[in-house]
């Protein structure tokens, strides 16, 4: 363990004078890779179920500062947008025989006892946030094992309510993507018209008419062709397009609907 993950856990220990007591954020990292939409999960050293990464609201920070520290320390990315969708709050959420007092003093080398306050109901503000696959470097810290991207449809099993906040956050993501455009954090700068159908695709869950979904993004003015092609095999040389980053930015302020 290095100094800084000495800091962050002696923080924690005595964190009911740093942090607000039972108040948490939960933050479902999605990423898209081969087709597949992702979720960055993050398993410990002496648990078995996986975790979403979340993190405890210092005293001196809002919900939505506590949930970018806590993406930018597992994706190291530091340009992000997040988008805070739902309140957990069932009394029932944080029981898990597997999190015990035993299993935070392993963890931590401390004597943690029942009435310690990381072991009391905490209510979590969950967020989701859109990035580029490519550019994540997942982190682990010194009581993780792993840190890793699961497809979405094929999940491990999830520690406390994790599975039902990541289901939470697919569905917002759909209805998000009605309301504002997507694309830019999970796709290269030039892609093909194909490439950005399957992302909508995957996200949706479902398949749309290429005619309908080409003449929607056009006529919104959200991409814009560009005089390049990519040669992906003999006859396949599809054009590439690029956000219209002004029309973009319009979009995603919500003022017109983007249905499907």
């Amino acid at each position: 363990m290095d100094r800084k993950e000495r800091i962050i856990l002696d923080d924690i220990l005595n964190g009911d004078k740093i942090f607000y007591r039972n108040i948490s954020v939960d933050n479902v990292i999605f990423g898209y890779h081969e087709r597949e939409l992702k979720v960055l999960l993050f398993k410990n050293t002496s648990q078995e179920k996986w975790l979403l990464p979340g993190g405890y609201v210092k005293k001196d920070e809002t919900l939505e500062k506590a949930a970018h520290r806590v993406v930018r320390y597992r994706t190291n990315l530091k340009k992000l947008h997040l988008h805070q969708f739902f309140a957990f709050s069932n009394p029932e959420r944080n029981k898990n025989t597997h999190f015990t007092p035993e299993l935070l003093t392993t963890i931590t080398g401390q004597k943690v006892t029942t009435d310690h306050w990381l072991l009391d109901n905490f209510i979590s503000v969950a967020f989701f946030t859109l990035v580029d696959y490519y550019e994540v470097k997942p982190t682990g810290s010194f009581y993780a094992e792993e840190c890793q991207w699961w497809d979405i449809t094929n999940l491990p099993e999830m520690a406390f309510d994790h599975r039902e906040i990541i289901d939470q956050a697919l569905l917002s993501l759909r209805f998000f993507s009605h309301v504002s455009p997507i694309g830019k954090e999970m796709l290269p700068e030039k892609f093909t018209i194909p490439e950005l159908q399957s992302l909508y695709e995957t996200i949706l869950g479902k398949k749309l008419d290429n005619r309908n979904f080409v003449k929607k993004m056009t006529n919104i003015g959200l991409i814009e062709k560009l005089d390049e092609k990519r040669n992906i095999g003999k006859h396949r040389s599809p054009f590439l397009y690029r956000f219209n980053q002004t029309r973009y930015d319009a979009l995603a302020k919500g003022d017109e609907f983007i249905v499907f």
